[in-house]
């Protein structure tokens, strides 16, 4: 256990929250056939309502990386190591053109591929942070895209959302990596820590009543987020 300089709270040295917002009760270990790369940005590191923690410490396979624009030879260390196909979770942009953004390269035939040849990209991040970042590193910008389709209502009430099928980083990573893996591994106990997560951060946590968006908010209806 450490405690903070600042404020002298007791910090839990596995999921580096305060003692009292731990999280660690709730991690559901599964193991995962796509490994997953989590890149947060650095304002969603020390926020409480943040899920993509709760994500990588559920999941044998994945890596969080914490950064907003990072060095082009470590993203592309983490992206392509073992020869793993990338894939970035993200809508499309239609604009990109006009944006300055570098095309995405076509998505592979995954049914020709296994599940742990494949690496899914998520940018843990709001939507509009989300974007810079895509646009300050351009490898991002090329990746393969997987969006998501049909995915139920979210179950993360306790960050603004324009539409109940904006979801959070852990919720469309469970989807995304269900629809890679050919429903293969279950990810229920996951989604039923997350419901956990919500119900113990609400009783310290406030709903938001300001500007910001749901944290990766990934609606598959959306071609044109407004970021």
């Amino acid at each position: 256990m450490n405690t903070t300089p600042a404020t002298k709270r007791p910090i839990c040295s596995n999921c580096n929250r305060p003692v009292r917002n731990c999280i660690c009760a709730l991690i559901s270990t599964i193991t995962n056939e796509v490994e997953i790369l989590i890149l947060q940005h650095p304002d969603e590191a020390p926020n409480a309502k943040n899920t993509a923690g709760l994500l990588h410490l559920s999941l044998k396979s994945s890596q969080l990386k914490i950064g907003e624009h990072f060095v082009t030879q470590d993203l592309d260390s983490w992206l392509f190591a073992d020869q793993k196909q990338p894939l970035l979770l993200y809508p499309e942009i239609p604009e990109y053109q006009a944006l300055g953004l570098g095309a995405p390269r076509t998505l592979p035939s995954l049914n020709l591929m296994a599940p742990n040849q494949l690496r899914l990209v998520v940018i843990d991040a709001t939507w509009r942070k989300s974007r810079k970042m895509l646009y300050l590193n351009r490898t991002l910008q090329i990746l393969p895209r997987m969006m998501l389709t049909e995915t139920p209502p979210s179950i993360y009430k306790i960050r603004k959302a324009h539409s109940e099928n904006q979801l959070s980083t852990l919720e469309a990573s469970c989807y995304a990596l269900q629809q890679l893996e050919q429903q293969q591994v279950d990810y229920a106990p996951l989604l039923s820590a997350m419901r956990l997560f919500v119900a113990q951060q609400s009783a310290f946590v406030p709903m938001l009543h300001d500007q910001n968006d749901l944290s990766n908010p990934f609606a598959p209806d959306e071609r044109n987020p407004n970021l």
